[in-house]
């Protein structure tokens, strides 16, 4: 039966081949903040990201995972349990192993002299033409396997059509005539359903980019990636923007401006023929722009906001501010105090789920305005809501340059002002 660290070593390379995200080794935090959610959506079981970067041994961990993560990680895979994947992954190379056993070293039953001579003699001719049939397959084999993919054999690089602004086309020019497969793949960030297989004798390709924030593009070689590079989409200013597929729906700052604040109102919604009820829009307020030297793990971040609409489908309100940063971001959940159960908290490389924690803090009232305060300082993160320490996070604090910022409302809501600062920078916004 093979090892439980040789089949968790298979469970990753399963996790690549599904994600369609290549050599884990790649793989970036936020990556696995964003696996822990799909695992969750699929599995309903949450495996925090911490725990998934212990399992790929991006966090020194000298225990084998237990047994509850496996089975979740397996019944992402489609598997009952841990037992099971063991059960069809394992005896197969066990009965192997045993027939080769028995082929080398004979059964436990010493036959006769005369029957184990002419036991050898058959035997004997068989080896020579198991030994032939075997070395011709490894010759072949060798012979037309792909050559091993070398990242300095390959190009890539990308060209905005416009410097700011949304929506942005992106022109990459890329060299891949040395891959051995005949398509590539690029992946415009890191959703994996961001990607579209290109000729390898191709060296350009655009892509849209539909909402503003700070891309890994990516060039992947047979499901490795052998090229990647920075890119920021920035948003020209405040942009509000009602999220849709597979096109947002834009409209001007002036369009969202009310009594002295940020406030897109649900007649200018409708005015696009969209609709509040069944299913409440996601208004969202989009400010990515290079704010200077600035990080996650050393700023002051305050706000004021509210949101204005709880018809319907949308009396949780839930509310998102997200502190954007390059690879990574910290995402401050609000909702109304009935409905903490379903929010998440994410402060780069922490992540807690209100299905796991107490997160009673971050249900609030909306009738009026809610004031936040997020501040990282001393290797610690802090959360404050009306001049209240509400939350502490004391460990994975990821440096990164903050790029922006998104205000994500459920049917709609307004923002009062903005001000980032940390010595040096001094980013202030009042509508």
């Amino acid at each position: 039966m093979q090892t439980d660290e040789f089949l968790i070593e298979k469970t990753k390379q399963l996790f690549e081949e599904n994600t369609g995200w290549g050599d884990s080794d790649d793989w970036t935090n936020q990556d696995f903040v964003i696996l822990s959610e799909k695992i969750q959506e699929r599995t309903g079981v949450a495996l925090s990201h911490v725990t998934l970067k212990r399992v790929w041994g991006k966090v020194k961990y000298d225990s084998l995972p237990n047994t509850h993560t496996l089975d979740t990680l397996v019944q992402f895979l489609g598997y009952d349990n841990w037992r099971a994947f063991k059960s069809q992954n394992g005896n197969g190379e066990a009965a192997k192993a045993k027939l080769e056993q028995l082929l080398t070293n004979g059964s436990h039953y010493e036959p006769a002299p005369a029957l184990r001579k002419r036991k050898a003699n058959l035997v004997r001719p068989l080896l020579i033409v198991a030994a032939v049939v075997l070395l011709a397959a490894i010759v072949i084999y060798i012979d037309e396997r792909p050559a091993p993919l070398t990242k300095s054999d390959y190009t890539f690089t990308s060209k905005k059509v416009v410097s700011e602004g949304l929506p942005n086309s992106v022109i990459f020019n890329f060299d891949a005539t040395k891959s051995p497969f005949d398509t590539v793949v690029i992946q415009q960030s890191w959703d994996p359903q961001l990607q579209v297989k290109v000729s390898k004798y191709q060296h350009q390709h655009t892509s849209i980019y539909y909402y503003p924030d700070y891309y890994k593009a990516k060039l992947i070689v047979g499901g490795k990636i052998v090229s990647m590079h920075r890119l920021l989409i920035k948003s020209n200013g405040w942009l509000p923007i009602v999220a849709q597929d597979p096109v947002p729906v834009y409209f001007s700052k002036a369009d969202a401006m009310a009594d002295g604040k940020l406030s897109l109102s649900v007649d200018k919604i409708q005015s696009r023929n969209i609709k509040m009820q069944p299913s409440p829009p996601t208004v969202i307020y989009s400010n990515v722009n290079d704010f200077g030297e600035i990080y996650s793990n050393d700023f002051v971040f305050e706000t004021s906001i509210r949101n204005d609409y709880r018809e319907g489908a949308a009396a949780c309100q839930n509310t998102n501010i997200y502190i954007l940063c390059e690879g990574t971001a910290i995402a401050i959940p609000l909702c109304a105090k009935g409905c903490v159960s379903n929010v998440n908290l994410l402060y780069t490389g922490y992540f807690a789920s209100g299905k796991q924690q107490d997160l009673s803090a971050f249900g609030v009232d909306f009738n009026s305005f809610v004031k936040l305060r997020v501040e990282s300082k001393g290797g610690k993160g802090f959360v404050y809501l009306d001049d209240k320490l509400v939350y502490t996070v004391d460990h994975d604090i990821i440096r990164a340059k903050i790029i922006g910022f998104d205000f994500s409302f459920q049917g709609t809501g307004s923002i009062d002002y903005v001000h980032l600062s940390n010595g040096k920078v001094n980013y202030r916004e009042e509508f």
